[in-house]
């Protein structure tokens, strides 16, 4: 008799994914610094989720690993030497050069995944499971359950990546903290919604879907080569 295939946590699949662009990179490599980020905070909010009570957790679960996989892709292209998005081409480009602190990498990396795939996300994923991009949905009320959780782990995930295996490296001092003291994630996600609304509304006019995307990606580029600035 077949052995039952077994069954895998889709969180737990993003987090091994995680990991292994993680084994081949050096330290000190900016990629690896915000993947490092990214995964502490994907098993903390794992955790806290599992006593979390969701009204759509399935909803909630393939948002996760949709968003994932827009990173994942970003990876990809880089690896195979496709065009980087232009969300994602400051931390790319940048991640070998000295002076800037690991934070700095971790940020243009919550940068560009925030504020502008999960906008993309966010409509694959409502446009899949047939639901509005309204507030006060389902939907929309576990996601701001979720801004909770982010914002509860966010200190702890912010001492880790501090003082922990990478913290003779950040040169920056102040100024780093106070990018992410500046930094509201809650804030992010809502205008990630309302860009997602923007888009679903857009969904008939190509052209104006285009243009809206090719705005964002810059804007949220040049963001994040003002973050990667060196300090050092």
């Amino acid at each position: 008799m077949d052995e039952p295939t077994p069954i895998v946590d889709p969180i737990e699949a993003v987090a091994a994914h995680m990991e292994a662009i993680a084994a081949p990179l050096a330290p000190e490599d900016g990629v690896r610094r915000f993947n490092e980020l990214y995964l502490a905070v994907t098993r903390a909010v794992a955790v806290e989720s599992a006593s979390a009570t969701f009204e759509d957790p399935a909803f909630i679960s393939r948002l996760d690993v949709v968003f994932a996989d827009l990173y994942f892709a970003a990876v990809d292209d880089d690896d195979a030497g496709r065009t980087m998005p232009r969300a994602w081409a400051p931390l790319f480009e940048r991640r070998a050069e000295h002076g800037i602190a690991p934070l700095q990498f971790a940020i243009a990396g919550m940068n560009a995944h925030i504020n502008h795939d999960l906008a993309l996300a966010l409509v694959t994923t409502t446009k899949e499971f047939k639901v509005s991009l309204d507030r006060n949905t389902p939907q929309h009320r576990d996601y701001v359950v979720v801004d909770g959780i982010l914002e509860r782990v966010q200190d702890e995930i912010k001492d880790r990546f501090t003082t922990g295996v990478i913290k003779d490296v950040d040169k920056a001092g102040g100024r780093v903290d106070d990018m992410l003291a500046s930094w509201s994630v809650s804030h992010a996600r809502d205008n990630a919604w309302m860009q997602a609304q923007t888009l679903h509304a857009l969904g008939g006019s190509a052209f104006l879907r285009k243009q809206f995307l090719l705005a964002l990606g810059r804007n949220v580029g040049f963001a994040g080569r003002a973050l990667l600035t060196r300090t050092g």
